[in-house]
């Protein structure tokens, strides 16, 4: 997929290795938003490092989508360019990360970007069930995205999450 600008500011692009520092950045910068319990931390916090973003990013079974925006805090035009969100899909069915910059909260990013990734997945297979672990705050953005709570929040490695699927035909095994 070659960069796709769009008319309310932000550009769509395949992510590479190159893009697993401001990834890792922008989830870290959730930190505080996610961890409960920071001794019991270790082994989410190492899942979103610099590292292992770069891993996933490697990896065929890992889709990701990056928006690039000028600066954050700048008009468009100002010359700068940085990271405003991005979606990461696991094997097209688990939607594996999805996080935007605060200033871009509410403008339509992570509806694009979801939108952006269900277009590709449907253009490459059979409408499937998506499923996510959602962090608590990001619920009703999946509620309106379609998803419903598969069951309830569950507490894992210091962070608490919600289970979360569309309908549809469960994924191949």
């Amino acid at each position: 997929m070659g960069p796709a600008r769009r008319d309310d500011g932000w550009t769509l692009r395949a992510g590479t290795p190159d893009d697993a520092g401001s990834i890792a950045a922008l989830i870290a910068s959730y930190a505080d938003d996610l961890v409960l319990d920071r001794a019991q931390a270790a082994p989410y916090l190492a899942s979103v490092s610099e590292e292992a973003e770069r891993g996933y990013l490697a990896s065929p079974r890992y889709r990701y989508v990056v928006a690039e925006v000028g600066g954050i805090d700048e008009p468009p035009g100002a010359g700068r360019c940085g990271l405003a969100g991005f979606i990461a899909m696991r094997d097209t069915t688990h939607l594996f990360h999805l996080f935007v910059q605060r200033p871009w909260h509410r403008r339509g990013l992570a509806r694009a970007l979801w939108s952006h990734v269900q277009g590709e997945i449907a253009a490459a297979a059979s409408p499937r069930r998506h499923t996510v672990n959602s962090s608590l705050m990001a619920v009703p953005v999946y509620r309106a995205f379609g998803f419903a709570e598969t069951g309830p929040v569950m507490r894992a490695h210091g962070i608490a999450y919600v289970p979360m699927a569309t309908p549809g035909a469960p994924a191949a095994a």
